[in-house]
């Protein structure tokens, strides 16, 4: 059998009707469903299969990104017995990895999440705040003029590592629109302010971190499998290394392009569960070596069952 990780989606995954395939098909799934409709009182159906204006709110975004993936590993792992050399995911999905690790409940991380987004918002509220994706730029370029504009007084930091040349930056809309031309000027191919109003792992999300804290305490497990830490790129398997390390990722930037490429060779494939191939498409740019699969529905499911057999 091939040596596997699991890897988890993040914000940005979402789109409406995701996890319908497995909803459609599978006992499994309609009960994650109803039950996370139970704990939080959202209505998870419509959330995720009708037209609502809800899905693009970072407190049911959350959730609703954790649920499909939580559903996708779940129905996985009832079909084949393979056990992950480690998991990891992007930001949100780091607490999708956990699920499946076995460090928490997947119903307690759905409220975990959901609360995360709240404080995440009521943080950024009034703030000004966005962010920022460039293309085409070296990291330490990206780095000095952050830092550079942060001792001019500006709020901008690095926020995602995604791969070479894509990286994401969060703050102050406002100063994060002022230095558009600055990073075209030193080279950036591409400077798009994004549609958001939460500025994700930086300080302007110190505010959030005390008030997760308690949850994680509450809902956390002692022991669990291998998890590769947004923050540091190193794996963690304790509660207490967990509530360090997911307090720190909502104001420390996402490192997965070193999470992926300081693992890759210790593995054969990478399985990424949930919604889209977001992931996936990341790491085709990151490590060229080590494929990446999808189960995203019942059809990519066979197709991985089918390659891990083969």
């Amino acid at each position: 059998m091939k040596k596997v990780a699991f890897i988890f989606p993040g914000q940005g995954s979402q789109s409406l009707g995701m996890g319908k395939d497995f909803f459609e098909n599978s006992d499994i799934a309609k009960e994650m469903i109803s039950n996370a409709s139970k704990r939080l009182n959202i209505n998870f159906e419509e959330l995720l299969f009708q037209e609502n204006d809800n899905l693009g709110k970072t407190e049911y975004t959350q959730p609703a990104i954790l649920l499909v993936s939580s559903i996708a590993n779940a129905i996985f792992k009832e079909k084949i017995d393979v056990k992950a050399e480690f998991l990891l995911g992007h930001s949100l999905g780091e607490f999708s990895a956990l699920v499946a690790a076995g460090a928490i409940d997947y119903l307690d991380a759905i409220e975990l999440v959901h609360k995360r987004g709240l404080f995440m918002t009521d943080a950024c509220s009034g703030a000004g705040a966005g962010m920022l994706a460039l293309v085409g730029m070296d990291d330490k370029a990206v780095e000095a003029i952050c830092k550079e504009q942060r001792d001019l007084g500006k709020q901008v930091w690095p926020a995602n590592y995604n791969m070479d040349g894509q990286l994401v930056l969060a703050g102050i809309k406002a100063d994060l629109e002022s230095l558009v031309d600055t990073f075209k000027e030193a080279g950036a191919k591409r400077a798009i302010v994004l549609d958001m109003s939460v500025a994700s792992h930086c300080e302007l999300l110190t505010a959030a971190v005390e008030n997760l804290k308690p949850y994680l305490e509450e809902y956390l497990k002692d022991e669990f499998e291998a998890v590769i830490s947004n923050v540091t790129a190193e794996k963690y398997t304790t509660k207490d290394e967990a509530i360090e390390l997911l307090s720190s990722q909502l104001t420390s930037p996402v490192k997965y392009k070193q999470s992926i490429a300081s693992n890759a060779d210790k593995i054969d494939m990478f399985i990424e569960f949930g919604n889209g191939a977001v992931l996936k498409g990341l790491n085709r740019k990151i490590c060229k070596g080590t494929p990446t699969v999808n189960v995203s529905d019942f059809a990519s499911l066979e197709k991985v069952i089918g390659e891990l057999n083969g």
